[in-house]
């Protein structure tokens, strides 16, 4: 923490932490979407660029995707092992056999304590898998991974930064080395992950990641230019709050958001089934005592979203 000029080394450490803790309150929160899929919460100022912005939430949207493609594959090579040579993937026994084919890693890459041999059914991972104390320090810690980067970060109004993304990264590296102490294979998709030399041609996960050139934002269906500023479109309120789309350029303006959202609308939905079903009751009844009911009233709704309930005149 960072302290002010006017003040000295008898100011009281409570002080400092409230004026820390109420600088980082004012920021400008982005509530991040790619189409209408949560991504990250993320808080800036409204004085950074466009270009800063969009480099800095590219950069932790790839790098989220980055630790689930890790994660996907991690439970792979805890049930079967390091993967096979290119050339040997997809191959029966005895085709290994016919081309007189070896994996030189095999004896290489051991997994900690005693291997468990489980085939692969794919022909993808050599077989030789860690035993179940390993296999559960992979488990977990691709748990703990997952949940630092969810996009229920954002239900929780907690912000993502790549700090967090890199903490997640080191978490799944630091794991793989507790299991595989001599390494992995150069081949292996988790270590090219880890090295940055993945290569995602023709997969669904292509599709997925932002290339940072291309990266796009767009709020209230107007493109973030890249030569201003946040200040430029939001103002000057560091209170601000917004909802902030990223995409790839030439996809077009994303939808709008729509004007109700999803807690509202299900307010909606429950106020109008209790006056269906009184409705219903009363029918039955024949009973017309329900038009003084507060449920009866077609603006009861409207007044409780504008704050217009429980008013009374007179004096308390």
């Amino acid at each position: 923490m960072v302290v002010p000029r006017n003040l000295n080394d008898s100011t009281p450490v409570t002080a400092l932490f409230m004026m820390d803790k109420f600088s980082r309150w004012e920021m400008v929160q982005l509530h991040v979407k790619r189409g209408d899929e949560s991504q990250i919460l993320f808080s800036t100022t409204v004085d950074v660029s466009i270009e800063t912005l969009t480099q800095q939430i590219c950069a932790i949207y790839n790098g989220r995707l980055k630790v689930d493609r890790i994660c996907s594959e991690i439970p792979e090579l805890a049930d079967h092992g390091v993967s096979l040579p290119l050339n040997m993937q997809g191959l029966t026994d005895d085709q290994i056999m016919e081309l007189k084919l070896k994996d030189e890693w095999e004896d290489r890459c051991i997994p900690s304590g005693s291997a468990e041999f489980k085939k692969d059914e794919l022909g993808r991972r050599n077989g030789h898998a860690p035993n179940e104390k390993m296999k559960e320090v992979l488990r977990k810690t691709v748990e703990e991974a997952k949940a630092l980067i969810s996009n229920k970060q954002v239900q929780a109004n907690v912000c993502v930064t790549m700090d967090m993304v890199k903490e997640a990264l080191d978490q799944l590296r630091g794991a793989v080395m507790i299991v595989y102490p001599m390494g992995l294979p150069p081949h292996d998709p988790i270590r090219m992950e880890f090295e940055n030399q993945e290569d995602l041609t023709g997969t669904q996960a292509s599709l997925q990641v932002i290339p940072e050139e291309e990266a796009q934002l767009w709020w209230a269906s107007k493109e973030l230019q890249r030569g201003k500023k946040l200040q430029d479109y939001v103002g000057k309120n560091e209170k601000t709050k917004i909802i902030v789309k990223i995409q790839k350029r030439g996809q077009g303006a994303p939808a709008r958001e729509p004007v109700v959202s999803e807690e509202e609308q299900k307010k909606m939905m429950l106020h109008y089934y209790k006056r269906q079903e009184e409705l219903k009751k009363l029918e039955e009844g024949d009973d017309d005592s329900y038009l003084q009911s507060d449920w009866s009233d077609r603006q009861a709704l409207k007044r409780q979203f504008q704050g217009l309930t429980n008013i009374k005149w007179g004096p308390r």
